[in-house]
């Protein structure tokens, strides 16, 4: 198989509009949670969500054309525009019948759903908007980087839930082993705070409420939910050869990726943890790597009462004695839950965490719930340096969608 590698990296986040902001934030322990501003939350029950701040389409691209954008992917665009920069692409260098796009995406645009759903019911069928279906479909992210970026090849987006942007990342592996193309596009995004999911994730009793700088911590006792986010990462997957050739900056190689399905319940993990740690095996195998190698794990983490020991289970499972060696931590605790974005930004995480010897925090962890069997050599509250050679991330999805992607520092 063709090697891959990694050659930009793109970020819009609750605690930065650029991955450079992003990082820093993540480095220092930064809460992107508050209080919500995006709609009157004052009748709601949830009144906080980590959202993306001072966000200005217009520093990434043309004023007319965000405007016939979604949110979820105005931040598709930015993030994109970031990576392609950061690897030396443009519309005018990239062979655009070579180069392919795969994203992550849960929902697409939730506000444009809200907003016309508002003119159907209480105005007339024929008042909602017109532009409402190009905007509030799934790909319309992909379609739109296509178009910004002049690149032809296959422009697809997929849809596994939380597993999104992991899935997304490992679909673009194949893609470019297989000779299909020989860079590609990927990551995830998502934005879905108004008024209709925050109400929609509450009935489901998923979500955190209380103190915003608190309310998210992954593995500890007092978790009690998570807490919705929003946001983009886009990565830069390129041939290993084709890299070189052109003389890129390689981040990292995208060694492996593994998919698993837990064909147990549609909201919450197999409590066993077997169908996450199939995820884990797949793509140790897949990468080649023994599970002793992986230094660091980026885990889904998302502060809830069932997802963090069904996690912490899949965890022992595949790593066997090594999963108390290696540093585990959620950067969840830190953006919330980007949702379809989430598994492309750990991922991400991941290759900074590489890059800089720098293993990232779990804010807010305190006291692991030992009961529940949260018991792994976690970084809580303050990162720590130290030498990472291999790290991983994984991702769980509704439905029982489990994806999880390896990376290596290049040799």
């Amino acid at each position: 198989m063709r090697r891959v590698v990694i050659t930009g990296l793109g970020a819009v986040t609750p605690i930065g509009n650029t991955l450079d902001e992003t990082w820093e934030g993540i480095k220092e322990g930064k809460c992107g949670i508050g209080n919500i501003t995006q709609f009157d939350c004052t009748d709601f029950k949830i009144q906080i969500a980590a959202e993306v701040k001072n966000f200005d389409a217009s520093q990434f691209m043309d004023k007319k054309d965000a405007r016939k954008m979604a949110r979820f992917t105005q931040f598709a665009v930015a993030a994109a525009s970031q990576a392609m920069k950061d690897a030396g692409l443009s519309k005018e260098n990239i062979d655009a019948n070579r180069t392919g796009i795969i994203l992550g995406n849960g929902i697409g645009g939730f506000e444009i759903y809200q907003e016309a759903f508002k003119k159907y019911f209480q105005v007339a069928p024929d008042r909602i908007p017109p532009m409402t279906v190009p905007l509030l479909i799934p790909n319309e992210a992909a379609g739109n980087i296509s178009m910004q970026f002049g690149i032809k090849g296959p422009s697809w987006t997929l849809a596994t839930a939380c597993a999104s942007g992991t899935d997304a990342l490992g679909n673009a592996l194949d893609l470019v082993r297989s000779g299909r193309v020989d860079v590609c596009v990927s990551g995830g995004t998502e934005s879905t705070i108004t008024g209709f999911g925050i109400s929609g994730f509450t009935i489901l009793q998923t979500l955190a409420s209380g103190d915003p700088a608190q309310a998210c911590c992954p593995f500890d006792k007092k978790r009690s939910g998570f807490v919705m986010g929003e946001g983009s990462g886009i990565l830069i997957l390129e041939e290993y050869e084709h890299a070189k050739k052109r003389g890129a900056k390689i981040y990292a190689e995208f060694a492996g990726y593994g998919a698993s399905s837990d064909a147990y319940h549609l909201t919450s993990p197999d409590p066993s943890g077997d169908g996450g740690a199939l995820a884990i095996t797949n793509a140790l195998a897949d990468a080649g790597v023994k599970p002793e190698e992986v230094q660091y794990y980026n885990a889904h983490g998302t502060s809830t009462p069932i997802n963090d020991p069904a996690e912490t289970a899949m965890i022992k499972k595949a790593f066997g004695d090594h999963a108390y060696k290696m540093k585990v931590s959620s950067t969840k605790s830190m953006i919330g839950h980007c949702l379809g974005a989430a598994g492309a930004l750990e991922a991400i995480f991941c290759i900074k965490a590489m890059e800089e010897g720098f293993y990232p925090p779990t804010i807010n962890l305190t006291e692991p719930d030992l009961e529940a069997g949260c018991d792994l050599d976690y970084v809580p509250n303050k990162g720590v340096k130290g030498e990472i050679n291999c790290a991983a991330s994984g991702s769980l999805g509704f439905g029982g969608h489990n994806g999880v992607a390896v990376f290596k520092k290049i040799k």
